[in-house]
């Protein structure tokens, strides 16, 4: 045996002065974790936002105000990290801008109430009207404007932070105290879970729902017309000049409604339709095909140009498509972007609008007593 046959056999016991062998370790992927910080100031109480990363380095911020949704970052094709909702920077701009409900949870019943009246076990209550004659998101000063009690939790998917308000008789012209508990979990599959829980001391309505606007770009001043959606609905529910359902479950065949297969939004966001006229484009409820009660997905929405793909999954029965028609530009948001017509769209999953005086819809009562569950969940990944 010659030398260099003596030599190749000793490396492992460090003969002829070669180095041991190297292994490799293990990359363990970074832990969830849940951060918190001062996030601006309301009403002299200090807000506070907090941060959830799960292991994949996506992250979603939100805060005790409105338990509002204040941002996603999701990884496009190549990696990259942007955010994918509309926000603003601090709590100031929150509290300010009042009409569009940026990723506020709103309540008590968000969506709209004909003529801010309901009748529940024969007794007629009346409530705010702040959109013309009707009631919107929770009245004049519905649960996007309080400021939630915080607790963090561990969960089998990470860190989680639940948000807590009670709802006081007669609030808003609402009957019963309801107490609702709403919790974001980020889980290791990137998506971001968000779970209700309602119960009151006497009979009353409830439809808490996330007003989050979505841009999968991430750049809200491409707008939204190039996303491409699928919504598992037959049917939608048409709405008289108030944007109040008419009380028909009318079928999605042969009208801008029809995203039963992909369909880009731009043309169907626009086009002649008597009720895309009503709504200065897509402000509908569409009824979820599937039996409510049991969380399933309803929609996806890819965006072509950054590969981003968003899955939405929920237990309720409807959801309000909005395509940000009353947006116009004139709120500064994240960064000091000037939110266009269009520059995001919603996804409320929801009991129907006015359910409380359409005896066709689901119903939306909570009874004294009982607690009332739902979740949605909006996972992301890119393609």
């Amino acid at each position: 045996m010659n030398r260099n046959h003596v030599c190749a056999l000793a490396l492992l016991t460090m003969a002829c002065g070669a180095p041991p062998p190297t292994v490799d370790k293990k990359i363990e992927p970074p832990k969830p974790t849940l951060t918190k910080r001062a996030f601006g100031s309301v009403d002299g109480q200090t807000a506070t936002l907090y941060t959830l990363t799960n292991s994949r380095g996506m992250t979603a911020a939100v805060t005790d105000y409105g338990a509002t949704l204040v941002s996603i970052r999701a990884a496009n094709k190549a990696g990259q990290f942007e955010d994918v909702v509309l926000g603003f920077d601090n709590i100031e701009g929150f509290v300010k801008a009042v009409g569009p409900y940026f990723g506020s949870i709103v309540g008590r019943y968000g969506n709209r109430i004909a003529k801010g009246r309901f009748t529940l076990n024969g007794v007629t209550h009346k409530l705010a009207t702040n959109n013309g004659a009707n009631h919107l998101h929770g009245g004049l000063k519905g649960f996007d404007k309080m400021l939630w009690k915080a607790s963090e939790s561990e969960s089998p998917d990470g860190p989680a932070v639940t948000f807590e308000y009670v709802s006081k008789d007669g609030e808003e012209g609402y009957p019963g105290t309801l107490t609702s508990r709403v919790t974001y979990t980020l889980t290791p599959m990137n998506a971001l879970r968000i779970q209700y829980e309602m119960s009151s001391d006497k009979d009353t309505i409830a439809n808490l729902t996330n007003h989050a606007y979505f841009n999968l770009s991430g750049d809200p001043a491409r707008g939204v017309q190039d996303h491409e959606f699928e919504i598992r609905a037959d049917r939608y529910t048409p709405v008289d000049a108030g944007l109040i359902p008419t009380g028909e479950l009318a079928s999605v065949e042969g009208t801008p409604f029809d995203f039963r297969k992909p369909e880009r939004l731009g043309p169907r966001m626009n086009a002649q339709h008597p009720q895309i006229k009503i709504g200065n484009g897509i402000d509908h409820n569409f009824v979820l095909n599937s039996e409510a009660g049991t969380l399933r997905p309803v929609v996806i929405v890819r965006e072509p140009r950054s590969g981003r793909v968003m899955e939405v999954s929920t237990t309720e029965p409807g959801v309000q498509f909005y395509t940000g028609n009353f947006l116009d530009g004139t709120i500064k948001g994240r960064g000091g972007a000037a939110y266009q017509q269009r520059a995001a769209f919603c996804l409320e999953t929801q009991r129907f609008p006015d359910s409380p005086n359409q005896a066709k819809f689901p119903s939306a009562v909570v009874k004294a007593g009982e607690k009332r569950t739902s979740e949605t969940a909006f996972k992301f990944w890119a393609e």
